[in-house]
């Protein structure tokens, strides 16, 4: 019992270092964890699978299994059900609007098959993401790095679109993962050859074109769920696209060949969102963006 309560305690200081060192996590997740804690919605019903695929998330993204086996030994499975049942119980006893029934306790016996369901070091062949073309190399490399993770995060977003408000704030938040997509840079000789063949309004097109394809499930079911609450939907279609042409063109108006990420961070999140949001300071930074951008290709291409 003492190693349990001494293993709880490193994880609440781990997770205090980790936001302290890390604004760009932080920030966003205290966001969410607000919401989810005050969020009213329309049935009791629907917090514990909102509540459940939180702790799912947590567990799909772990990789301290091999660190649990050496420390509990014989007792770590039942240490990854109590870590995911502790997740589950603070959003599901936070919430200041949820009354306890019996889908809420319902969903702990799903959270005990935790301890027997792991995520994969080695994603499979059949999830290499291949199917996705060359010219989208930045979506193939983050979906490979981070499948679970992804395909977690994109359920989640489907779910939201119950909401109007669910909607505006889990956009919200993904864009910041989002941003991640393009935050590496490619090397000069792919930079060089990239654009050689194509240009940046056609890198921005085809780019743009999956993005809406990924988020079309979620503006379908908005309508169909809040069909009067259509001006909402548009909005989210502007706004989610605005941001992220800001990410895109940034990316290659700063693009320096001898840098390997771009240094996204907290303040260009705020500032991005707080553009987007408004929409007429974001089209006055997109298109100075996209001018710059341009400038900075031709210094490598070439006219």
């Amino acid at each position: 019992m003492k190693k349990l309560v001494n293993h709880l305690k490193f994880r609440l200081y781990q997770i205090f270092r980790i936001f302290n060192l890390d604004m760009k996590l932080s920030v966003p997740f205290l966001l969410l964890f607000i919401v989810m804690i005050v969020v009213e919605l329309p049935s009791d019903y629907y917090y514990p699978p909102m509540f459940f695929m939180a702790a799912l998330v947590f567990h799909c993204g772990r990789k301290d299994v091999p660190f649990l086996k050496k420390v509990f030994e014989q007792n770590w499975r039942g240490v990854v059900v109590l870590e995911s049942a502790l997740i589950y119980s603070v959003l599901l006893f936070g919430n200041i609007h949820y009354k306890l029934e019996v889908t809420g306790w319902a969903f702990y016996i799903p959270i005990t098959a935790f301890a027997f369901f792991f995520p994969k070091t080695n994603i499979d062949p059949a999830l290499k993401w291949n199917f996705i073309p060359d010219h989208l190399f930045e979506w193939k490399s983050f979906l490979r790095k981070n499948t679970w993770f992804s395909v977690a995060g994109y359920v989640i977003l489907l779910l939201s679109s119950y909401h109007p408000g669910s909607l505006i704030i889990a956009g919200v938040f993904v864009m910041d993962y989002i941003s991640d997509v393009f935050e590496p840079y490619e090397s000069k000789e792919m930079f060089e050859m990239y654009f050689k063949k194509s240009s940046l309004k056609e890198k921005i097109r085809k780019n743009s074109l999956l993005f809406n394809a990924l988020l079309l499930p979620v503006y379908v079911l908005a309508l169909i769920i809040n069909p009067f609450e259509s001006l909402y939907v548009l909005y989210y279609f502007v706004f989610m696209n605005l941001y992220f042409l800001l990410i895109i063109t940034r990316k290659y108006k700063l693009y320096h060949y001898k840098e390997k990420r771009g240094y996204y961070n907290i303040g260009v999140y705020i500032e991005f969102i707080f553009c987007s949001m408004t929409i007429i300071p974001a089209l006055l930074v997109l298109k100075n963006n996209i001018k710059n951008a341009e400038q900075n290709i031709r210094t490598y291409v070439g006219d």
